[in-house]
């Protein structure tokens, strides 16, 4: 399957977006890949959670500190500690840090700067910014290679079968979920990194689902206010398509296994 049906199956007021790069010191040149279809920028506060783990060990002085909340921030996307390290650091502070390092320019969100899930970005732009730091782990960066090690950790109850449908069962994963109250839309995301030998594919995929009916809706918010699981609704809404956007990415790509 390839883009033009994954784009032409969406419905009014949906939003997908993919972006693939592959690059390294060996093997063919770097190429890239990016299609958008809807808005221009969303929200993925998961998927920059290793990111601001990578960037928060250089302003934590007390590793053990760092390691207590970046761990879980990783592997079990915890908010409450995502939040403790974007306090503790600050907003600014994390984001200056990730434009020096990556190139790649986040604003803090307007309003309350607590919300770090706010920001607001695009796919290409989480790919360029994890490009960077996995060729920092795969260079020797220690703190990059143990975050992208949490990564590989994410269990398969919170990666919505990327590695199956990539054929990368090693990959390196993160993915959220959310469907905030304010919002008409279920947002369902993924990044992959797959090192292989000298070179790194990063696939990063982003989709917001409009609701099918009223009452679908206040039964998620009803769920969400309850602390349920909802991963099952952001499955059936946009389980499918994410694997699709990032399978036909990495075909584009030409990078392969070995």
């Amino acid at each position: 399957m390839g883009f033009d049906e994954l784009f032409s199956d969406l419905r009014p007021g949906a939003t997908a977006q993919v972006a693939g790069i592959g690059r390294g010191y060996s093997g063919p040149p770097a190429r890239s890949v990016t299609v958008t279809s809807g808005l221009t920028r969303l929200r993925c506060a998961s998927l920059l959670k290793p990111l601001y783990a990578w960037a928060a060990a250089a302003h934590v002085a007390d590793a053990g500190r760092w390691r207590r909340h970046a761990e879980p921030a990783v592997v079990v996307s915890s908010n409450a500690d995502t939040l403790a390290l974007w306090l503790s650091v600050g907003p600014r502070v994390l984001l200056d840090d990730l434009r020096r390092r990556t190139g790649v320019r986040w604003a803090p969100p307007n309003g309350d700067p607590s919300r770090f899930g706010s920001v607001e970005v695009t796919a290409a732009e989480v790919a360029t910014a994890y490009a960077v730091f996995a060729q920092a782990a795969l260079a020797g960066d220690p703190v990059a290679d143990e975050v992208m090690g949490w990564m590989r950790r994410v269990g398969p109850d919170q990666a919505f079968g990327v590695r199956e449908a990539l054929a990368a069962p090693d990959a390196a994963v993160k993915c959220g979920w959310y469907g905030g109250a304010d919002e008409a839309c279920l947002r369902t995301h993924a990044v992959a990194v797959l090192p292989r030998g000298g070179r790194v594919g990063v696939l990063v995929g982003l989709t917001a689902q409009p609701y099918t009916d009223e009452r679908d809706r206040e039964v998620y918010q009803a769920r969400v206010a309850e602390g349920l699981p909802v991963e099952d609704d952001h499955e059936k809404a946009g389980g499918a398509l994410l694997r699709g956007l990032l399978r036909t990415a990495l075909a584009e790509l030409g990078f392969h296994r070995g």
